[in-house]
């Protein structure tokens, strides 16, 4: 026992023991002379002092609401995916905001222990789990907080409306005081996460600029760390500064105030787009009642609850718990935000808010469609065990699950069996054809397709038949995760490029969805005659996704609707990937050639989303929408469709040029000019290796767990991963390009068979039955499609109306004219002249011709040899190309007529 214990015992027990002589002599001896009467009350008053004493040598006693924390043990929250978790339990955050208030006490608490009892057990019986506070708050709050289930959201404050980066000392004050505040409170498990800025101004950072205030964010992420390592840390971002990039915070957290449920739903499905694979959590949601009234106030707030959960935002903390508000020295009283007034009552809100927590993400009530699950599987052992338990785990009222065993060798039937789940075994004939029997032996109007390899969230079923009751897309897709704990190769693989991405056209409509997460309507699917069958490993998703589109029905994406997917655990099995990825690119550009440029690869109209992709600083400018003065509500960044120069270093043909770039170099051994050549070859290849280490670095960091995200700060993810990502990057190109050439998909193939010589031709057509002059263009555009040709359409400003292009070298342009004759007859005439790929000639033939004459006249014969041999072949390819394509356009116009 220390000294100030045994201190205070003794006078504690000096003080009762001179107390019960004073009592025993002032009872038994009332008539004591005024000596001894004198003795006994100063012996009382010794007892008084004493016991004063043994007060002032003990610690601060606890108030009434600082009583032994007797609550729930609340276990620290984590991140995985889209969602926060406590062990394996989801946690959807059920919030308030609390404060501030007037300081009340001399020490600056603005806290009163009674009235936050009574407003955190008030807080529960609501059904709230989480409060947020603007403060740092006394370690008896978040006592308070444990006893009654309540995880808090701890606001770090700081001067955050004045240009703060101007002076050095307050910028090393401002990380001091949040190392200082997430001391105060590291390591209790009422934390729910720690805040460390709220809405820095618009202003503030256009000041600053949107890249230093980025890195002070970051270096506070880091503090807020390095005092409480196992929490989880956030900014809360605002509209007006929607573009700063954040994507070291372990959630996204936005405040927003519309009162458009349309508008609201599609800003959070924008926001989720801005989140990616992490988390994103509603800040403040809220309504003036004092403007709009109670009744109005209460309805809005439903219908924002309850959009934000369906919009798969994995909390909801609604601003705020009352009307007393106190901000810079001064009660706040033109607005009522609260859920209850000044006086605690409650307002209607507080019912619809409790309502709305109660039924989160979806009210069980609603209509649910039937869904069958399909899971095609070859050889699938290793994974199939992790992806039945999820899917026997699915949160659905009403499905099914098929597993299509392809012609296993393994175990992979007997492991779906155990489950109880409807197995079908097959011959091996492909995913397409198993997907296919699948969708046969489906009972259900929705049929979703999940890979062996993935295991889907608890609610993955949830929010796609959600989705689907309420729109029209024919399919709807979501995103695909990697799972922590697959190892430091599997991590590797999953920040590489060519894995599965979706492609949005917009923040709700996709133009893709990847094959491991996607569900479609039976009818639509039985309506495309449903998967190609040639597609046995790759591509079926995309073919029929576009076969759906070109339909005229549309796809849809629900963020929430997730998937744990296993990346490759080894190199051997991404190459191998890769090198299907790229022969499926091949069968589809044979497919769908107007789909695809001259290079051979699809012309997206969407944006992808995914990892693996260069960072756009090194190839490109980002723009932020600032409005005039910065006055725009909703300031978001822009950055420009990537062109072809920032395109080539990721292409796989970008190795050809390399190649190309290195044989010519070479030559310099046999006629020294050639040695010129040699820094264009080491700029290739330093861009390539540059583009590697850029995309592999960065994204070396892509698990989905709180602690990788440390990690990819904090600058301790192992250099074997980061060194396996850059290999990784260099890698992908390569197999795709051996995929691609395996299947035919080359620079100088040539699609059509025929040739015509490539000269300009004049043709006409001579017409009884009159129809618009559009309507001759179309047909004709259909009919050289017919012929397996690409055909892309002039634009605004172009003097030709058609590009027709059978291969990358070469095409053929037309115009068409349309004369009208009188009584319903026209002349139609065409006008085709071939046309050199753009720069083939001006950058790749002219040099090999003049390199291949001054060899000549130097007398260097092998080199001129060699370079006269490439000059001619290409000469070849082009006039073969160019021929093609005149050729599939004469067919056409016969058809045509």
């Amino acid at each position: 026992m220390g000294a100030r214990p045994v201190l205070r015992a003794s006078v504690t027990g000096l003080g009762i023991a001179a107390a019960a002589v004073a009592a025993h002599l002032l009872r038994i001896h009332p008539h004591l002379p005024r000596e001894a009467s004198f003795l006994g009350e100063s012996l009382l008053l010794l007892a008084l002092i004493a016991l004063v004493g043994a007060v002032a040598t003990a610690r601060p006693a606890p108030g009434p609401a600082a009583a032994p924390v007797v609550g729930p043990a609340l276990d620290r929250p984590c991140v995985k995916g889209k969602f926060l978790f406590v062990g394996e339990e989801k946690l959807y955050i059920r919030g308030v905001t609390y404060g501030p208030f007037r300081p009340n006490h001399p020490d600056g608490e603005s806290y009163d222990r009674e009235a936050v009892e009574h407003d955190f057990a008030a807080m529960a019986v609501q059904g709230m789990n989480a409060v947020r506070v603007y403060t740092v708050p006394p370690r008896w709050l978040l006592d308070a907080a444990q006893r009654h289930g309540l995880r808090v959201m701890v606001g770090l404050p700081w001067e955050q409306h004045i240009a703060f980066l101007e002076d050095r000392r307050l910028f090393r004050d401002l990380e001091a005081r949040v190392r200082a505040g997430v001391r105060a409170c590291a390591g209790h498990p009422a934390v729910l996460c720690y805040v460390i800025g709220n809405e820095i101004p618009t202003a503030i950072v256009r000041w600053h600029g949107q890249r230093r205030v980025e890195r002070f964010l970051r270096r506070l992420y880091r503090a807020a760390k390095a005092e409480d390592p196992d929490a989880l840390v956030t900014y809360v971002n605002y509209p007006s500064t929607e573009y700063l990039q954040l994507p070291f915070l372990d959630f996204v957290a936005f405040n927003v105030y519309l009162e458009s449920e349309d508008r609201l739903r599609a800003y959070l499905a924008r926001l989720q787009n801005l989140a990616g694979n992490r988390p994103l959590v509603m800040a403040e949601l809220g309504l003036d009642s004092r403007t709009h009234g109670p009744r109005v106030q209460a309805e809005m707030l439903d219908w924002q609850v309850r959009t934000a959960f369906a919009a798969g935002c994995a909390g909801v903390v609604v601003f705020a718990w009352t009307d007393e508000w106190h901000r810079g020295g001064h009660e706040v009283e033109d607005w009522d935000f609260g859920l209850t007034d000044r006086r605690r009552r409650p307002k209607p809100a507080l019912g619809a808010v409790r309502r709305a927590f109660g039924e989160a993400p979806f009210p069980a009530r609603r209509h649910w469609p039937r869904v069958s699950v399909v899971v095609c599987a070859y050889n699938a052992e290793s994974t199939l065990r992790d992806c039945c338990e999820g899917l026997a785990a699915l949160d659905y009222p009403d499905y099914e699950v098929i597993i299509v065993d392809d012609g296993s060798t393994d175990r992979t039937a007997q492991i779906a069996q155990e489950y109880g789940f409807v197995v079908i075994r097959t011959v091996n004939l492909g995913l397409s054809s198993a997907r296919n029997t699948g969708l046969e032996a489906a009972t259900g109007e929705i049929v979703a397709y999940l890979d062996s390899d993935a295991r889907p969230d608890a609610q993955w079923l949830t929010y796609l038949g959600a989705a689907f009751a309420d729109s029209d897309h024919v399919g709807i897709g979501g995103p695909n995760v990697p799972p922590a704990g697959d190892g430091w190769v599997a991590g590797a693989v999953a920040g590489a490029p060519g894995n599965p991405v979706h492609v949005l056209l917009s923040d709700e409509v996709a133009e893709h969805l990847p094959g491991c997460n996607m569900a479609f309507r039976k009818s639509a699917l039985e309506a495309v005659g449903g998967f190609d069958t040639q597609f046995r490993v790759a591509g079926d998703d995309v073919d029929v996704c576009w076969q759906l589109q070109e339909r005229g029905w549309t796809l849809g994406f629900s963020p929430a609707a997730l998937v744990w997917h296993h990346c490759r655990d080894s190199v051997r099995g991404y190459w191998r990937q890769q090198v299907g990825y790229g022969r499926a690119e091949a069968m589809l550009e044979r497919k769908w050639p107007e789909k695809y440029n001259g290079l051979g690869h699809a012309a997206w109209q969407g944006r992808l989303y995914g990892n693996g992709h260069t960072p756009a600083f090194l190839f490109g400018r980002q723009r932020v929408y600032h409005g005039i003065w910065g006055s725009a509500p909703f300031q978001s960044i822009y950055a420009p469709a990537p062109g072809l120069l920032r395109s080539l270093p990721a292409m796989p043909e970008w190795y050809l040029l390399t190649a190309g770039c290195a044989g010519l170099s070479a030559l310099g051994l046999l006629w020294r000019p050639m040695l010129a050549f040699v820094p264009l070859f080491a700029l290739s290849l330093g861009l390539t290796v540059v583009r590697a280490i850029a995309g592999g670095w960065s994204t070396a960091t892509s698990g989905t767990d709180n602690e990788t995200r440390y990690d990819r700060v904090s600058s301790s993810v192992p250099c074997r991963r980061r060194l396996l990502g850059v290999g990784l990057h260099l890698l992908q190109p390569l197999a795709r390009l051996w995929g691609r050439s395996v299947e035919g998909l080359t620079p100088w193939r040539r699609r059509s068979p025929g040739f015509a010589f490539p000269v300009p031709r004049r043709g006409q057509i001579w017409s009884e039955a009159w129809q618009e002059p559009t309507k001759w263009r179309t047909d004709l555009e259909g009919a050289l499609r017919q012929q397996s040709a690409t055909v892309r359409r002039g634009g605004s400003f172009d003097r030709w109306d058609l590009d027709v292009r059978v291969g990358a070298l070469g095409s053929v342009r037309t115009r068409v004219a349309v004369e009208e004759h009188g009584a319903g007859r026209q002349l139609v005439r065409v006008h085709a002249w071939p046309r050199a790929t753009r720069g083939l000639i001006t950058v790749v033939l002219a040099p090999l011709a003049l390199i291949c004459a001054a060899a000549a006249w130097d007398h260097a014969w092998a080199v001129s040899g060699i370079v006269g041999l490439a000059a001619t072949a290409l000469t070849v390819r082009l006039i073969q190309q160019c021929g093609g394509a005149m050729a599939a356009l004469l067919r056409a116009v016969r058809e045509w007529e």
